[in-house]
């Protein structure tokens, strides 16, 4: 991991607002600029309002709070980063990825299922999954699972390869539509004459 993505561990709750897009983090990240702003205020703009020693109190409470958070951020980094390459659990991406060239799309599906239970947020592995339902005749679900994963920032990157799946995606829910209309005409011939 480089040392440049530490720097978002200086403000309490960026990390997981950055990294993860967790709103809960939006909390602290607002409580320490508010606490910031309104400790700037009281020592520098109007220090007559608080005594010294209460501000400088203040001030102290206020850089052990900030370091527990940046500790606790750099800690927690990796984390948020890449859950997988961290995990206690064992990354079954290759093997899914291998399960899903065999063409032994239960397996596939299973292990895909396992890797996003450590990152729900893993491009490639649902990608590997839209693959996996659009193969197993439900092409429904492999187009909400593309759509989700086509509005993921962290998707960016697979753009090329978010698009070719959703025009696979479409392609076969035109050809599913077609296959269900033909099998209607085959059913009602009678239908088709009273209509003309």
């Amino acid at each position: 991991m480089e040392t440049r993505h530490y720097l978002t561990c200086i403000w309490p709750g960026l990390p997981e607002l950055w990294w993860r897009g967790h709103l809960s983090a939006l909390i602290p990240a607002i409580a320490f600029t508010m606490g910031l702003n309104l400790l700037l205020v009281m020592r520098f703009l109007y220090p007559q309002w608080l005594s010294g020693t209460l501000v400088t109190l203040a001030c102290w409470v206020a850089i052990g709070c900030w370091m527990f958070y940046v500790i606790r951020s750099v800690r927690e980094l990796p984390t948020l980063i890449a859950p997988r390459t961290v995990s206690d659990q064992p990354d079954h991406f290759q093997e899914a990825q291998h399960a899903y060239l065999c063409g032994e799309w239960q397996t596939a599906e299973k292990l895909l299922l396992g890797v996003l239970a450590i990152e729900p947020r893993d491009p490639p592995a649902l990608l590997l999954l839209s693959g996996v339902y659009r193969q197993t005749a439900r092409a429904e679900q492999a187009g909400v699972l593309i759509g989700e994963l086509s509005r993921l920032e962290i998707a960016e990157q697979w753009w090329l390869e978010v698009e070719a799946e959703q025009r696979r995606i479409e392609r076969d829910l035109e050809v599913s539509d077609h296959a269900e209309e033909s099998n209607e005409k085959q059913e009602n011939p009678a239908a088709d004459l009273t209509a003309a």
